[in-house]
């Protein structure tokens, strides 16, 4: 059965910028420092052992000449040996679902749902959905008070940057009444600013995550 029109007036949503909260989360900087310190040392790792096969390999081509041909084969197996394990250590240290990605799970995973909590006691009955801002959320327009991020951080315990500023946008959750409708139906949406830092938050392809 459809929806009346006025049924679907009534429907509350709002949205959350979760990568605006995350940067100003303490516990997710030192996270985000304890994975860069995890993944540099893994990367010097790695790094040290192609730094060890090309010393190998230059002094093969320095003594090839003074080499039997049964000592010749027994160094290149030991060099060509050592570059699979180097390459076998890097895809299980950086390698999709490998230990870089497993760490990350560890350290932030725990934070992200502490926002989810947040964000769900936030939406209680009031709210039929509540959307991702950040990132690529796909939302073009928006109601600025619609927007819960500055809630969702009150109830973490953050302080919100613009909560000084005279022109914050950030929707107060105070200003909001229990009703569906009421008069936001008739305001105009507001377009909605990109968001900070672009992109969503995760690692690179050499394997040190931002």
């Amino acid at each position: 059965m459809a929806w009346a029109p006025r049924a679907l007036a009534q429907t509350k949503v709002a949205f959350v910028d979760t990568k605006y909260i995350l940067e100003r989360m303490p516990e997710y900087e030192a996270a985000q420092q304890e994975l860069d310190r995890i993944s540099a040392q893994w990367q010097t790792e790695v790094e040290e052992r192609h730094a060890m096969i090309k010393r190998m390999r230059e002094a093969y081509n320095a003594e090839a000449i003074l080499l039997t041909e049964e000592m010749k084969r027994s160094r290149v197996d030991e060099i060509e040996k050592r570059e699979r394990e180097a390459r076998d250590l890097q895809k299980k240290r950086f390698g999709v679902g490998g230990d870089i990605f497993k760490k990350r799970q560890e350290l932030i995973q725990p934070i992200q749902d502490q926002i989810y909590q947040a964000v769900k006691e936030l939406a209680g009955t009031n709210y039929a959905a509540i959307f991702e801002l950040g990132g690529a959320s796909g939302i073009l327009f928006a109601n600025q008070k619609l927007d819960k991020t500055s809630a969702v951080m009150r109830k973490l315990g953050i302080k919100d940057d613009k909560d000084s500023d005279s022109g914050n946008t950030r929707g107060n959750d105070e200003q909001e009444d229990d009703g569906g409708g009421g008069d936001e139906k008739d305001e105009a949406p507001k377009e909605v600013a990109p968001p900070r830092g672009g992109g969503n938050d995760g690692g690179n392809s050499t394997g040190k995550p931002r």
